[in-house]
């Protein structure tokens, strides 16, 4: 009887690790990344979606579409309107946090979103989560420098997405590079950059000084869409999206 009553709970374990897709949510499936400028990456698989930073059209994402789309978990830098803005439909975080959502598991990071300890513009949030088999960090939303504690936070992840722009409260191409030093991913999707004309009072610029610090890496421009195996080989790549 003992013996049964643990084969049904763990089967019922089971069923609540399951996804709508059917899928465990931590399967090693890999996952498909959809841009939509700006910040915003649509990242799908091992049975769950996340959205990063959906923004209204202001500011540098003027002239935009807005990311109007479905996902099981959303994950803001911040409430600014250029990346936590509430067009998207699913569960929002932006506080720092442990989290389980749609059978993820998620750590949010608070540190400054400037380079003056957070005094213009407060606060940003850090994301690590796993997903489709990968280890994935996102500081979309952050100038500031990692300190050892944050290195130990986010440990050494399979997927770094960074924002590479500069200005005011995004890091610039030359410490977008040395984060990416410190932390050591497999791959690197740069975003926040600007990729046309600036739209007005924009600080931003291209992807192309980052890419200039990260002279001898192998850079893909792949497009809107970027596939990920559920295992990546070793070595450095970055994979501009448009």
């Amino acid at each position: 009887m003992a013996l049964a009553i643990r084969s049904l709970a763990a089967l019922g374990g089971l069923a609540l690790s399951l996804t709508a897709t059917g899928l465990p949510a931590q399967a090693n499936t890999g996952v498909t990344v959809t841009s939509y400028g700006h910040s915003a990456l649509l990242i799908q698989g091992g049975g769950a979606s996340v959205l990063i930073n959906p923004f209204r059209a202001v500011g540098c994402a003027a002239g935009l579409a807005e990311p109007r789309v479905s996902a099981n978990v959303i994950l803001a830098s911040s409430r600014l309107l250029d990346e936590g803005a509430a067009v998207a439909r699913g569960t929002m975080l932006s506080a720092p946090g442990s989290y389980r959502v749609a059978g993820l598991r998620i750590e949010g990071i608070a540190v400054a979103h400037d380079r003056f300890g957070g005094r213009r513009f407060g606060k940003a949030t850090l994301w690590r989560w796993r997903q489709g088999g990968l280890e994935f960090v996102h500081l979309g939303g952050t100038a500031a420098q990692l300190s050892a504690e944050d290195q130990v936070l986010l440990g050494k992840p399979d997927v770094l997405i960074i924002g590479v722009g500069g200005g005011a409260k995004v890091y610039d191409g030359a410490e977008a590079a040395a984060v990416v030093r410190q932390l050591a991913p497999r791959r690197v999707i740069p975003v926040q950059y600007l990729s046309g004309p600036a739209p007005k009072a924009c600080d931003l610029t291209s992807v192309e000084p980052f890419l200039k610090a990260m002279a001898g890496t192998p850079v893909k421009r792949v497009g809107r869409t970027l596939s990920l195996p559920g295992k990546l080989g070793n070595g450095l790549q970055v994979d501009v999206l448009r």
